[in-house]
């Protein structure tokens, strides 16, 4: 019989509450947020706890102490007074027309309008919205308190259409510049978004909003952090061992593996996704769960818009603080983008040269991009292409590097000819790149099977595969020889990081054609440079 109840399938607050769900209490924090600011702003990557926080200062507001019984914030506030609580899910208005997410953000404010009544000389949302504001501290005699959960969903699709971003920015400005004027009225404003405010231009006028998404002490407001896995939740990571029949101590490994990794701030505490993390224990596996709940179909349609991309080369790219305010829509990279998704963190802060270095949090999220990138970039069927992973996989498992590559050049043979022209975003980019890439994603799609890394310490080695015998050191080269490709290995000291590892190492040059649109030589060498394969193709 299961000991824990999770809360897998639900994020308001009351019903985790009542139901005895896993709690992890964040509420001393809620505290401190309201006792301080006035107006905060919290930016995190989606599934990150994000409505269920929204939830629960709308529970702290509304005065429900029976709810908070047990928690910290029981032993802080002293008062619990009720207040109007104004709580908007702007998530509904995403993937809307301009119109229908106008309508449906009326829609919303007649809610509220049933309780504290309308005034029809208001017509806009932000008149309506003004006038709700006014009515509900009248009535009430206390300030309102005003939540706005994920204020950038409606315009985040929006981001390439001048014309249309525009529109919808002004629809939500207006509504938005009411926060502002009507501060008098109000107790505590609290807004959440993947994007930073100054990104979207929205609340430009609104100069008071604290911005909390980089501060130390609130790194873990959502999500899970090392510490509360290792207190609170280690009897549910005790469950879990015991359910897969492995140790606490691999059952830590596992999950750490695959869903920590998350930092937010210069000392940012240890973060794990809880959408993932939390459907791991309550399933007792380690499934991929954080690209099921959103696939990166949407991301690579953004990642269109930047020539020559590969998200996985910005695994290791330095930022300054000013980068992570550069608009989305007007960076010339996607790094602004796939650290406010969530598709990198923050590794950690060079303090020295103030710099942030960002990667891939985890393996979930790493192998999400990839899987998603080998979608796009191969588009055929995925029987056809997973068949090929695994005789690729078992090859590399038995130390037989050219058999694999044999398998994989044999794939890359069945591509439709015309896949190229097929993506408008290729357009711009070389022919021999997408080649380069498309290998580079397939060897880190091996990752499912046997481990795979793609930099050295020394450098950056296009692939390095890990099995349990052997390491495999690659380097792709586009129209170029061989012999440049070993030489690289060599002069950049891609394997003397694996020198004293006690497995065996082994180098290989591959070189790509871009006229034959496939592998077209690749000489594999042992330890000491003596030739162990080689084999070359005439086009």
């Amino acid at each position: 019989m299961r000991r824990f109840r999770y809360p897998v399938d639900t994020d308001q607050f009351a019903d985790i509450r009542k139901d005895g769900k896993v709690y992890v209490d964040k509420t001393d924090m809620v505290y401190d947020l309201v006792d301080r600011y006035k107006y905060v702003f919290l930016a995190r990557p989606r599934r990150f706890g994000k409505s269920l926080l929204c939830n629960t200062f709308k529970a702290y507001f509304q005065g429900q102490k029976e709810l908070f019984v047990g928690l910290r914030i029981m032993e802080l506030e002293k008062e619990w007074k009720a207040y109007p609580v104004l709580h908007f899910t702007m998530s509904g208005l995403k993937n809307l027309t301009i119109p229908d997410a106008k309508s449906a953000l009326e829609l919303y404010i007649s809610d509220y309008e049933k309780i504290y009544g309308r005034n029809t000389s208001e017509i806009s949302p932000g008149k309506r919205f003004r006038g709700l504001i006014h009515r509900a501290f009248e009535q009430t005699g206390e300030k309102v308190v005003i939540i706005l959960d994920e204020y950038d969903s409606p315009v985040m699709r929006l981001l390439y259409d001048k014309e249309q971003l525009e529109a919808m920015r002004m629809m939500l400005r207006e509504f938005y510049q009411v926060l502002k004027d009507e501060g008098a009225y109000l107790k505590f404003v609290f807004i959440t978004g993947v994007t930073k405010f100054s990104q979207m231009s929205i609340f430009s006028e609104l100069n008071n909003l604290t911005q909390i998404s980089m501060f130390d002490e609130y790194s873990g407001l959502c999500g899970i952090t090392q510490k509360e896995l290792d207190t609170v939740l280690r009897p549910c990571v005790e469950d879990y061992a015991e359910a897969l029949h492995i140790t606490t101590d691999e059952a830590y490994a596992l999950l750490k593996r695959n869903y920590d990794g998350y930092h937010f701030s210069p000392c940012s505490e240890d973060v794990y996704a809880p959408f993932s993390l939390l459907r791991a224990l309550d399933g007792r596996n380690s499934y991929h769960y954080w690209f099921e709940s959103g696939t990166t179909t949407s991301l690579i349609d953004h990642l269109q818009h930047y020539a020559g991309f590969n998200p996985l080369d910005y695994d290791g790219v330095e930022l300054s603080i000013g980068d992570f305010n550069v608009p989305c829509e007007k960076a010339p990279t996607p790094i602004p983008l796939l650290y406010q998704s969530g598709y990198l963190s923050i590794d950690y802060y060079n303090k020295e040269d103030d710099v942030y270095v960002l990667h891939f949090p985890n393996f979930e999220v790493r192998q999400g991009m990839v899987d998603g990138m080998t979608h796009y970039l191969m588009d055929t069927d995925d029987l056809e292409r997973n068949s090929a992973i695994l005789t690729m996989s078992r090859a590399m498992k038995r130390g037989d590097l050219s058999a694999a590559l044999t398998e994989l050049r044999s794939y890359i043979a069945s591509l439709p000819y015309d896949i190229i022209t097929r993506k408008q975003w290729m357009a711009k980019k070389k022919r021999e790149d997408f080649y380069k890439l498309l290998m580079y994603v397939v060897f880190s799609l091996l990752n499912s099977k046997v481990d795979t890394e793609v930099k050295s310490i020394l450098g950056r080695a296009d692939v390095v595969v890990k099995t349990k015998a052997d390491i495999f050191v690659l380097e792709l080269k586009v129209d170029d020889t061989v012999d440049n490709a070993l030489a690289q290995i060599d002069s950049k000291g891609y394997a003397i990081p694996y020198e004293a590892d006690g497995r065996k190492v082994t180098k290989c040059g591959v070189s790509i054609s871009s006229e034959a649109r496939n592998i077209s030589h690749w000489r594999v060498v042992d330890e000491e440079g003596n030739i162990v394969d080689e084999q070359k193709f005439i086009p």
